[in-house]
Parts: C-alpha cells; structure tokens; sequence
C-alpha cells in the first residue's frame, strides 16, 4: 500500500510541476515515477520460488 502512495504523490508532483510550468521539477517527478515503477517491476517480477 505505500508504494502505491508513492506512486500516487509522484503524479500529483508532476501535475504541479506541469501547472507551474517547472521543468526542473517535472524532471524530478518523472525520474521518481520510474524510480518507482522499476522497484516495483522488480519486487513483483522477481518472486520465482
């Protein structure tokens, strides 16, 4: 549940960052959103018992 609150405030920082027109902010944002999605690509996909 928290990297799905992760996720979720990723997006509500780009859409700022979007909306004041903050391209060093949206950077930021897209960057943790992958960060996010390549964690959790991981951590489902890597479970192979």
């Amino acid at each position: 549940m928290g990297w799905v609150l992760f996720v979720v405030s990723a997006l509500f920082f780009i859409a700022s960052s979007i909306r004041a027109g903050d391209v060093v902010g949206l950077l930021g944002g897209l960057f943790f959103l992958l960060a996010c999605g390549a964690f959790l690509a991981s951590y489902v996909g890597g479970r192979k018992d």
